[in-house]
């Protein structure tokens, strides 16, 4: 028995003293942070009080303890790859940090060769990759979804262009290279980067980067900075007097958590922050978060208030733990080995390279770290395969007064939305614009009015806005003369759209030409190119070579290249008569009398004696009957009820043929024909005959280049008169003008026309820079105008004038086939369906009559004999078929009666025999 005694404590000594192999008393982790900063100062205390907790429960880790050594790098990426150099001399099993994104890049190389995970919460550059750094892991959301989160909530508020002030670091780069691929995808754009010095930038470096804002026209700012140099570029903002209405300020989360670090808030830094927008990172509410907030005070003694990174510092340090207890529960133990490359390097000093060893077991811990699947204080902690954590959000914050309001909230779920994000984890994703949504803001300016996020440049300076001096259609735009007043159709329209703005547009008209010829519009649009003007206004086609260097509006008139002819009585002659019909037309209709005529004739040929006769006799019925029918002339009768059906449907057709060709023959010879060779661009384009256009329409560019219709062809005319002078004298044979034009010039010249379709399709609309973003607003506005009536009252205004008093005729298009080609297939399917059934008919009574007849004949004959009796048959008079059926029938009835008397005869004369025999005799 006391030998089983010791026995039994010898196997426990020797359990426990491998279990102490196994499992360290102590775990080594570092931290490298600027703890002079905000976020090193909360991490700090978070992330010591994440040991405490750990190392109170002894069980957790069997017996071992976290040992936590903090590193200050104090602002300087140098000394953070100093202290990240010591830890791995000491055998650290992971690090905590660094803080910026700066030292994460070069610590992440050592992290990689050395197989120690690095973890950050606060270095998010989004180009931090898994691929080139595989031991560093963020365990905050990176910036990635910060800037896309920045991209919506431009996209919500519709505007279009911002401008990106950052920190001229790795992180500022990024970060702000994230933000426009973002708002890229959402059809938005940063017209202008601000770099600042690494932080902390000084005041006139911040100076000088803001005023050059001032001259911009894009008022929306992103700020993506630190708190030194965020603090600053707000403090100058506000004396360069851009912190007031009409501007956009969005900050990064470092404004959020430099607000929320503050144990009560700065009235300077709130009043120069009034109105600005900005990210918190989203934590879910529960009790576990609500007692460490009221821990918080005591464990930091009121000297820093907790932010939301302060959360992550602390789930940071449970990610390790649980980590390595997962480690140790696979039987792995902790152990480092030398490399081999640095035993060999002798360095002086107190950093000894050779002292830094390979953590053996690293890539299990780093595979723990990200299969981690725990509830932090900052919510549910597990990692995608990205490894990005799951479900990132961001509470959207507007600086208010003395605190911040919350308006709203984003993930990377659903968008914006008023809702929690955990709410909507339980729906359908949803990221359709009409359910992005955001409580109202207070602006910069104390305004609840949302800033258009824009000005005109130059600090408002009035816009030079170019027209076209034309010297004709002044109904379009035209300047008066000995005066500065500018009107037409087209002015009317821009001004009562800039009426509809929100807000006021300074400008002066500039004219473009002198009034005596119509300048060339190429060059007026490209004067926004040179800057010689803001904007063109005028009958500015959109044309594809202009919309390659300018932005235009909403068109506001259609418009198109149409061909104007001069027309030519057209001269009545001796075959007038066939012009109401085309040739196809005639064809089809004298086909068509042939077919009914011989489709009645077919139908009563067997029971009409008015269809019979000799072979000459029939073909004349039938040509007759056909064409008598054109004038209900038909002397025939018909008898069948097929051949009615079919003469009623075809008199149908022959009434509307013979009243259409009626009325269109009519017309010829009784009104004035208007004609002209040329009936569209297709015949003009096959000619040789010269063409005119007006002087500086894209007509010339057009016709020469897209339609490859020789320069020596063309010729410029530069007015109404010089195109009616130019088309009655025979100078050119046509003009192509845009639609407009030719309204307004037919309106006045009524020997002139438009002939064919137009063969363009574009319109008219106001010229502006690219990505102006009053084009937009004005496209808005032209729209209104057409929904309200009033761009219809303008155009009846200039448009709508005086007719010609005689209106003559233009030639109208014969009739053509398609026209009555319902009727004709009608007649068709109604001959087609009345022959069926008169066959069928044939084929049923040929049957009942002949078969037995062919039955008993031989089978070898019977095809052809069959088809020859029943070609004769069905050219047999009815009455002759019926009186050949009657005496047939008859005659097999008598065969019947006599076989019947035969029968009855037999049957007779052996009832004589059978009553002869009972006879006897004496």
């Amino acid at each position: 028995m006391s030998r089983l005694c010791l026995l039994l404590v010898l196997v426990f000594n020797f359990g426990a003293f491998s279990n102490g192999l196994s499992r360290p008393a102590v775990v080594n982790i570092g931290s490298i942070f600027t703890f002079a900063s905000t976020n090193g100062k909360v991490a700090k205390i978070a992330m010591q009080a994440a040991v405490e907790d750990v190392n109170s429960d002894p069980s957790f880790l069997g017996g071992s303890k976290l040992s936590l050594s903090s590193h200050d790098s104090n602002f300087s990426g140098f000394l953070g790859i100093i202290g990240a150099l010591k830890y791995m001399e000491t055998d650290t099993v992971a690090i905590i940090g660094p803080q910026t994104a700066i030292m994460a890049h070069v610590i992440s190389h050592l992290a990689n060769e050395l197989q120690v995970p690095l973890l950050s919460f606060t270095a998010l550059d989004p180009t931090l990759s898994s691929l080139q750094y595989p031991f560093f892991v963020q365990t905050a959301p990176n910036d990635l979804f910060q800037m896309t989160a920045i991209a919506d909530m431009v996209s919500y508020y519709g505007w279009r262009d911002v401008i990106a002030v950052y920190t001229d670091d790795d992180n500022g780069r990024n970060g702000i290279a994230t933000l426009g691929d973002k708002l890229e995808e959402r059809r938005c754009k940063i017209s202008y980067k601000a770099a600042l010095p690494p932080d902390p930038a000084t005041r006139s470096d911040v100076q000088d980067a803001l005023i050059k804002l001032l001259a911009l026209e894009s008022r929306v700012i992103v700020l993506h900075s630190y708190k030194l140099s965020g603090l600053v570029v707000f403090d100058v903002a506000n004396s360069l007097g851009m912190m007031g209405s009409g501007y956009v300020w969005i900050a990064t989360t470092w404004l959020s958590s430099t607000l929320d670090s503050m144990a009560t808030l700065d009235p300077t830094i709130s009043e120069k922050t009034q109105g600005v927008l900005t990210l918190r990172p989203h934590t879910l509410d529960s009790e576990k978060k609500k007692a460490f907030f009221s821990r918080w005070s005591q464990l930091s003694g009121g000297s820093v208030g907790l932010n939301p990174y302060g959360l992550y510092a602390y789930d940071t340090v449970w990610i390790i733990a649980h980590a390595i207890k997962a480690f140790f529960e696979q039987g792995w133990t902790i152990s480092f080995s030398n490399d081999s490359r640095l035993t060999n390097v002798v360095l002086k000093g107190a950093l000894q390279l050779d002292k830094m060893s390979i953590f053996d077991g690293g890539k299990h811990l780093l595979d723990n770290i990200l299969h981690t699947n725990m509830m932090g204080l900052t919510g549910p902690i597990q990692f995608n395969p990205d490894r990005s954590l799951i479900r990132p959000a961001y509470d959207v914050v507007n600086v208010i007064g003395t605190g911040v309001r919350q308006i709203g909230y984003w993930s990377n779920y659903s968008g914006l939305s008023v809702m929690l994000p955990e709410t909507l984890y339980m729906k359908p994703p949803n990221r359709s614009s009409s359910s992005q949504q955001l409580y109202s803001a207070v602006w910069p300016g104390q305004t609840t009015t949302k800033p258009r996020g824009w000005v005109f440049p130059d600090n408002g300076r009035q816009l030079r806005i170019g027209f076209p001096n034309r010297a004709s259609f002044w109904q379009f735009v035209s300047l008066i003369n000995g005066s500065d007043t500018v009107r037409g159709y087209s002015i009317d329209v821009f001004t009562a759209a800039l009426g509809l703005l929100p807000y006021g547009v300074p400008y002066k008209f500039i004219p473009f030409g002198d009034g005596k010829q119509n300048p060339n519009y190429n060059e007026l649009v490209d004067m926004i190119t040179t800057e010689g003007f803001d904007a063109v206004v005028g009958d500015i086609a959109i044309v594809t070579n202009r919309t390659k260097v300018v932005d235009f509006t909403q068109p506001y008139i259609e418009s198109g290249l149409v061909v104007v002819v001069s027309l030519r009585k057209l001269d009545s002659n001796a075959w007038a008569f066939l012009r109401p019909f085309t040739p196809m037309m005639w064809a089809v209709t004298a086909a068509f009398f042939l077919l009914v005529g011989a489709v009645v004739w077919i139908l009563e040929h067997r029971i009409n004696d008015e269809f019979r006769g000799p072979p000459k006799q029939q073909i004349v019925t039938i040509l007759w009957f056909s064409f008598s029918t054109l004038f209900f002339a038909h002397r025939e009768n018909t008898m069948s009820a097929l051949g009615r059906l079919v003469l009623i449907i075809w008199l149908f057709v022959v009434l509307i043929i013979n009243s259409s060709y009626t009325a269109s023959l009519t017309s010829i010879l009784t009104v004035q024909q208007l004609s002209s060779p040329i009936k569209g661009i297709e015949s003009l384009i096959t000619s040789t005959e010269p063409i005119g256009f007006q002087v500086g329409s894209f007509a010339e560019n057009y016709l020469n280049q897209e339609l490859n219709i020789p320069k020596s062809r063309l010729i410029a005319l530069g007015s109404p008169e010089a195109y009616a002078m130019a088309l009655e004298n025979g100078t050119v044979a046509a003009i192509v003008e845009e639609r407009p034009y030719v309204d307004v010039f037919l309106s006045r010249n009524c020997k002139f026309s438009a002939v064919g379709q137009e063969f363009t399709k574009s319109g008219w609309g106001f010229a502006f820079p690219k990505d102006s973003p009053l084009a937009i607003d004005l496209s808005t506005a032209i729209l209104q105008l057409s929904e309200n009536g009033d761009l219809q009252r303008i155009h009846d205004k200039w448009l709508t004038g005086q007719t010609c008093s005689s209106q003559q005729e233009i030639q109208s298009d014969r009739l053509h086939l398609k026209s009555f080609s319902g009727l004709f297939i009608i007649c068709g399917i109604a001959c087609f369906v009345a022959l069926f059934i008169y066959f069928i008919s044939m084929m049923r009574q040929f049957s009942s009559q002949f078969s037995e007849e062919f039955d008993s004949s031989g089978s070898g004959s019977s095809r052809s004999a069959r088809l020859q009796r029943f070609l004769s048959f069905v050219d047999e008079k009815e009455e002759e078929s019926k009186s050949k059926s009657k005496r047939k029938q008859m005659e097999q009835s008598s065969n019947i009666n006599s076989e019947q008397d035969g029968q009855r005869n037999g049957s007779n004369r052996q009832e004589i025999d059978g009553n002869n025999s009972d006879c006897t005799f004496p």
